[in-house]
């Protein structure tokens, strides 16, 4: 709710009359306090998204989602499933609860295409988020909130090359994600040297660090390995350490651990696609559709990633990942 506060208190100093000031900050005041900061009516958003159970990541998305949510007087509600399937299961049950508004993750986007028309066609707006910016507007949402993956993975190509790298592993850990795959075409676009493609399977975290560790051991020239999640990070650190590669080790996303390790030297960099701005404008951007049919960037993608991470950068963002916020 800080944030909140920062911005009420920020809009009083930028030249509200002294009557307005003093209410908005008795409206943030509210906020602060776990209640409301408006007075629209307490519609109910759904979530649903592709994450398989005890994701970090997730858990940071669904914070900044929350607090918006209390902030916006919404009822908010979240599902979940790695399958594509079953995810759009989750949809059409919340289609059939009739919720004012719904945001959707399009990692599996064939599976989710006719569920979101399906919404669209009810009345029910729709922001897609972190994945599926390249057919979230054919499916009917009115924007997405995320990063590029593309943009994101070129950004990874060019630190590697700047970092003098010459060959690169990319480890995919989630099949059929089009983000992953996304990300790993980026770091072939922009790096000059060679990026070769290893998936494995994430939910078997000893079996990552297995197969990272026997490519290492394969090809001793690979002087970098990419991961597309930051919990898969310290494995592959591991795996490098086990196998007696000087291989440096880059990821997607930020955590706790990760700002610890990229302190340590143990990590190159991270990319960071800011998580919880994600759930968190979401919602606050259902919210003002609902109320004042605002749309952010006129209907395009709204980003928030990518940030490069360094060692220079994560004694500072450290803090915010320990709470939860980054």
């Amino acid at each position: 709710m800080s944030a909140v506060l920062a911005a009420v208190l920020g809009a009083t100093l930028a030249g509200c009359s002294a009557t307005g000031g003093k209410r908005a900050e008795e409206r943030a005041a509210k906020a602060a306090q776990g209640r409301a900061a408006v007075d629209t009516p307490r519609w109910t958003f759904a979530m649903v998204t592709h994450s398989g159970d005890g994701d970090n990541f997730w858990d940071i998305v669904q914070k900044g989602a929350k607090q918006a949510a209390v902030k916006d007087n919404i009822n908010f509600l979240y599902a979940h499933d790695a399958e594509g399937n079953k995810q759009a299961q989750s949809v059409q049950a919340m289609i059939d609860q009739k919720v004012d508004g719904l945001i959707v993750t399009l990692a599996k986007p064939d599976a989710m295409k006719d569920v979101v028309a399906k919404a669209a066609k009810a009345g029910i707006p729709v922001i897609t988020v972190n994945s599926g910016s390249d057919k979230s507007k054919e499916f009917g949402a009115l924007t997405h909130i995320g990063q590029d993956e593309v943009i994101a993975g070129e950004a990874v190509g060019e630190q590697l090359n700047q970092r003098g790298k010459k060959k690169a592993v990319c480890v995919l850990h989630e099949q059929g994600n089009v983000g992953h795959e996304q990300r790993c075409d980026g770091v072939k676009k922009s790096f000059k040297g060679e990026v070769q493609n290893l998936y494995v399977e994430g939910t078997n975290m000893p079996g990552v660090q297995s197969s990272i560790e026997a490519k290492l051991q394969s090809d001793r020239d690979i002087d970098a390995v990419v991961t597309l999640g930051a919990p898969f990070a310290p494995t592959a650190v591991k795996a490098a350490e086990q196998a007696g590669s000087k291989a440096e080790v880059d990821t997607f996303d930020l955590n706790a651990k990760v700002a610890e390790d990229l302190q340590a030297g143990k990590l190159g960099f991270a990319v960071d696609q800011d998580p919880y701005l994600q759930g968190y404008e979401a919602v606050d951007l259902l919210w003002l559709y609902r109320y004042n049919r605002d749309m952010l960037g006129g209907g395009r993608p709204v980003l928030t990633g990518p940030q490069i991470v360094t060692k220079d950068d994560a004694k500072t963002l450290a803090e915010y990942a320990k709470r939860g916020t980054r």
